[in-house]
């Protein structure tokens, strides 16, 4: 076993890392840039090194900085994570050469995988089932569309080196066809240095089932059984979990001897996994393989009882497989559900900015969390959008979604906008909880899963009337404090009058509009007309921050932020923001610049379709930007004329820079 290593990622995966490597008394070694300075995964490791600033390629991605880091702090390996350099068979080379364990297959099973074209003939070689499609070298965008109609529309665009769901598109008519190629060997060329393409048929009704791989250097190779994959969103997974619904045994047998033939074709070695698209009648045809451990690969831990970090650090050492196949059992169900900073009513913008409050539910046996943040971090734009993967076990998949639900219900995160309420809203769909889903389950739920509720839930309601209340106390008790006479009945905050009831209207302005909310002062504490009917409230502020709200006899602790003049309540998953009525400022709404169209987020323009002059149609696409490795459409709002481009291609821009005009 190695006596340290270096972990050349960030973030959670580097955490999880770091913590099995505690366990096994191996010396960690942390690399970070200038924007994760105070990163979670710099504080878990026993010590940390800077690479250079916050952009990849200056970091991250930066391998001659990252092995003279090696070299100097005596790590003997280095673990890639997944992402960045994970499945670069040039930097693993580059570590076999300087005299440092890869941590990971060998170069040439991450080449032969590498490329999907070269993929697809390798396993066809080795006779695992292929989706009919082109795989060959000439890129002519006339020969890519004749090949696209002769397989038949619909056609899936796909990037022919890396994965993440990263230089892929959809298409279903021929007149898409050119326009979504150029997208996608436009984002292929910028993830991964390659712009070449496959194209494949699109398989109706699809779902994502993928096999984890292990294999040793004496040839010897298993699986670990299967994930399901299916609900993704911008072909990024959301929700994961094991042993996959509706999967029999013996197609679990076909696909695990497929996926261990296809590791034993490239020569392969550590930990791996074969992905397959699974059809409405049980056929299933090979993808691709990843070379690397998978974000998903917890769900996986949790129904098999196994460290598969540590079977990576054990095989890298020259060890055997911990295992043999009849030893490796399935018990239980798991589910990962990955919280992201991102508005899924915004087609999952990510969302940039300071988590001000960051509450995971407890964690236990069955409930497990792997995350690289904590409250006061800062989401940047120059990575993903992974806030948390959040995964849960038990012994059957019901019990396992509702254990999930509840974990959910308590996650809070405060200050920018997540997927919680999304993630939520999917583990309780109906069609969800049935097993009756594909790929498509997003774009055909989209409505269900992103409603939002017309009104604020009264929970949310009296807790944000009860914090307002409390602060107009405390205002009125500094008040008293700070006169020459604090004992004046002029200074009580109680609401006792000589004569009559007393009450307070209270003006809260949320989303959904304004509120009005009639609080009658109480002894015990208020009694709040709410919509639904009147309802004593009283609370306290607790040590950590929350509102111990006493609704009716009922407690109940509730996260909040207080922020420029803004209330921040996350309940059951979702964000609440609610604004007290200033009478002063009323009416005083931002004027804006109509007609502008700003950046959403931080980003590079990486197209600008129109210029000044030019007449557009509502809908249109004017512009298109690329941020935490995604691209992002910026669409004319309606008919018009463009008065002005201030930016071109190739541009970077800040969120809420105007980026053009629209007369």
């Amino acid at each position: 076993m190695f006596n340290k290593i270096l972990i050349a990622n960030r973030g959670e995966i580097a955490c999880r890392i770091a913590q099995t490597c505690r366990e096994l008394g191996v010396t960690t070694v942390a690399v970070y840039s200038d924007a994760d300075a105070e990163a979670a995964h710099v504080a878990a490791c026993d010590e940390a090194w800077r690479l250079g600033p916050p952009a990849p390629r200056e970091s991250y991605l930066n391998q001659d900085a990252i092995l003279e880091v090696a070299r100097r702090s005596g790590a003997e390996a280095v673990h890639p994570g997944y992402g960045f350099l994970a499945e670069n068979a040039g930097f693993a080379r580059a570590c076999e050469e300087a005299g440092i364990a890869f941590i990971g297959p060998p170069p040439s099973a991450i080449e032969a995988m590498g490329s999907k074209t070269a993929a697809k003939q390798l396993m066809a070689e080795a006779g695992v089932p292929l989706v009919p499609g082109y795989h060959e070298a000439n890129q002519d965008p006339e020969h890519l569309a004749a090949e696209a109609e002769a397989i038949g529309y619909p056609v899936l665009i796909k990037a022919s080196a890396g994965g993440g769901g990263k230089g892929m598109r959809r298409v279903d008519h021929p007149a898409e066809f050119r326009e979504a190629l150029a997208a996608a060997q436009r984002e292929a060329s910028a993830s991964f240095g390659d712009d070449q393409v496959l194209i494949e048929k699109y398989v109706l009704e699809p779902r994502h089932v993928e096999i984890q791989v292990f294999a040793d250097r004496f040839g010897d190779v298993v699986h670990l059984y299967e994930r399901d994959c299916s609900v993704q969103r911008r072909h990024q997974k959301i929700l994961e979990e094991a042993p996959a619904p509706g999967l029999t045994a013996e197609r679990r047998a076909e696909m695990g001897e497929a996926a261990c033939r296809a590791a034993q074709a490239i020569g392969y070695q550590g930990a791996g996994t074969v992905e397959f698209i699974v059809d409405a009648g049980g056929g299933f045809y090979f993808m691709e393989m990843n070379t690397r451990l998978q974000v998903e690969h917890p769900v996986t831990e949790m129904v098999t009882g196994e460290d598969l970090v540590a079977w990576q650090l054990e095989v890298a050492a020259g060890g055997p497989l911990p295992r043999r196949q009849e030893e490796i059992t399935l018990s239980g169900h798991a589910i990962e559900a990955r919280v992201c900073a991102e508005d899924p009513a915004a087609d999952f913008r990510p969302a940039t900015g300071r988590i001000r409050l960051f509450q995971p539910p407890r964690t236990s046996s069955q409930v497990r969390l792997d995350t690289g943040v904590r409250s006061g971090d800062r989401i940047s734009p120059h990575y993903d959008s992974m806030v948390a993967k959040l995964i849960v076990w038990d012994r059957d998949r019901p019990r396992a979604l509702a254990r999930l639900r509840g974990a959910l219900d308590d996650f809070q995160v405060a200050g920018l906008t997540t997927n919680i309420g999304f993630l939520r809203g999917v583990a309780g769909h109906p069609s969800f909880i049935a097993g009756d889903f594909d790929t498509g389950f997003v774009d055909q739920h989209g409505e269900a899963l992103l409603e939002r509720e017309a009104q604020i839930p009264e929970t949310v309601l009296a807790a944000a009337c009860l914090l307002e209340l409390l602060r107009i106390e405390r205002e009125a008790q500094e008040q008293a404090q700070a006169s020459g006479d604090p004992y004046s009945p002029w200074h009580a905050s109680d609401g006792w009058r000589l004569n009559g009831d007393n009450h307070h209207t209270l003006e809260l302005i949320a989303d959904s509009g304004p509120l009005q909310v009639t609080a009658h002062y109480r002894r015990d504490g208020y009694e709040l007309a709410l919509p639904s009917g009147r309802s004593r409230v009283s609370g306290t502020l607790d040590a950590e921050g929350r509102l111990a709200l006493t609704r009716d006899g009922v407690r109940q602790p509730i996260p909040f932020i207080a922020h420029d003049g803004e209330l921040e309540i996350t309940w059951q998953g979702r964000r609440y923001r609610l604004r007290p009525h200033d009478p002063l400022t009323a009416g005083m709404d931002d004027e804006g610049v109509d007609g502008s169209l700003t950046a959403p987020m931080p980003g590079t323009l990486v197209a600008v379709r129109v210029e000044p002059g030019q007449k557009v149609q509502a809908g249109e696409t004017l512009a298109v930007l690329e941020a935490m490795k995604m691209e992002y459409t910026i669409e004319a709002p309606s008919d018009g004329t463009i008065a002005a481009v201030h930016f071109a291609a190739g541009d970077t821009v800040d969120e809420g820079t105007e980026l053009l005009v629209i007369e």
